[in-house]
């Protein structure tokens, strides 16, 4: 069991979170309700041997607790800088989160940050995740819990070789421990980075994913296509019931 610390403003509260590794898909369990346990599945395969409608519904029961820790995560990050901007004088741990941070996000200033500490809702997340991995098929996936084709240019961090090369030379994408981290590498990237500036200025204005989904289009090298296709996914899978999904309270501390 793992804790994961978080505020809502003025109390602290913790998720305990389980890591199972998967040895029958049966172990995982699926979701009936908007009240979700914080089970972090690893070693996830065999969806492709699912008949395609339990396979997807499998994948979603799967992925979306690890999409909540993982938002949980960004919440507490976000909160702890709030309360920096709202603290009249900092110590020297203070300074130095606060340059970790601003670095980590490639942040202006406190206010910049604050703004780039954003997450989408969860059915734009479901969405990409299950382009992304052919839900849930891909090698990266099933391998290295790489839900976003992440790629790894520092060879002293976990990472596996993809399957083909660019220019001559060989890619490695990212491997986690669980999904969790996988996710949050994903918000950072979309935090960090002036390609997604629109996205997280319209996330500032709406959670509706259909306003937000056009601002992810240098997400891939399809552009507007890989857009469309999100859509298609959101729509036809009603992966929008899942935006109110939470964990469950029970798992609160």
């Amino acid at each position: 069991m793992g804790l994961l610390l978080s505020c809502d403003g003025s109390n602290t509260y913790s998720i305990k979170s389980e890591i199972v590794e998967v040895d029958s898909l049966n172990e995982i369990i699926l979701l009936h309700d908007s009240l979700v346990k914080p089970v972090l599945y690893t070693n996830i395969n065999g969806l492709e041997n699912l008949p395609f409608h339990q396979a997807k519904k499998t994948f979603i029961s799967a992925i979306l607790p690890s999409i909540l820790v993982a938002k949980h995560h960004v919440h507490v990050t976000k909160s702890e800088i709030t309360h920096l901007k709202n603290k009249d004088r900092w110590n020297s741990a203070d300074s130095t989160f606060y340059a970790a941070i601003k670095r980590k996000y490639n942040a202006k200033n406190i206010d910049d940050l604050i703004e780039r500490l954003v997450t989408l809702p969860n059915s734009i997340v479901l969405a990409q995740a299950a382009i992304e991995t052919g839900w849930g098929e891909s090698r990266f996936f099933i391998q290295a819990s790489n839900l976003f084709g992440i790629w790894s240019f520092d060879d002293t961090e976990s990472r596996i070789a993809a399957g083909k090369n660019r220019n001559d030379k060989t890619i490695f994408l990212r491997s986690y421990d669980d999904m969790s981290r996988s996710i949050i590498d994903y918000f950072e990237v979309l935090a960090r980075h002036s390609a997604y500036k629109s996205l997280r200025k319209k996330r500032q204005q709406t959670s509706n994913p259909y306003l937000l989904i056009p601002h992810l289009k240098n997400y891939s090298e399809r552009k507007g296509w890989y857009t469309k296709q999100l859509k298609k996914v959101i729509r036809q899978n009603n992966l929008t019931k899942f935006d109110k999904y939470r964990i469950d309270p029970a798992y609160l501390e």
